[in-house]
């Protein structure tokens, strides 16, 4: 799974949108075009960008396909942010000078 490609997907409001709406529960692309006002082949476009970077996926229910989210990239998504904030809780903030480890030495 690649980080970057999927908050690139997430970046753009209206999937965001989408995801949120698939976090509450499972839809077709019938339904979220009802809930969220827009065209079905707009949300189509979107899932298929979803789809492809991982963070959605389809079970066929009779004609229809209905949306989930992907619970492997929510844990993926879960893991990467705890280890940012991790790691930003040991920066060092109070420090006045620039420990820049390419800044000359001085002495």
């Amino acid at each position: 799974m690649e980080l970057a490609c999927m908050l690139k997907a997430l970046g753009e409001p209206m999937r965001l949108k989408i995801y949120q709406a698939l976090l509450e529960r499972k839809h077709c692309v019938r339904s979220l075009s009802k809930k969220l006002g827009i065209s079905e082949s707009a949300i189509s476009q979107h899932l298929k960008i979803m789809k492809e970077a991982g963070l959605v996926y389809g079970e066929k229910y009779g004609y229809h396909m209905h949306y989930l989210p992907s619970q492997e990239a929510i844990d993926f998504l879960t893991e990467q942010f705890e280890q940012m904030q991790t790691a930003s809780r040991t920066v060092d903030r109070d420090s006045k000078s620039c420990q820049c480890e390419y800044r000359k030495k001085e002495g």
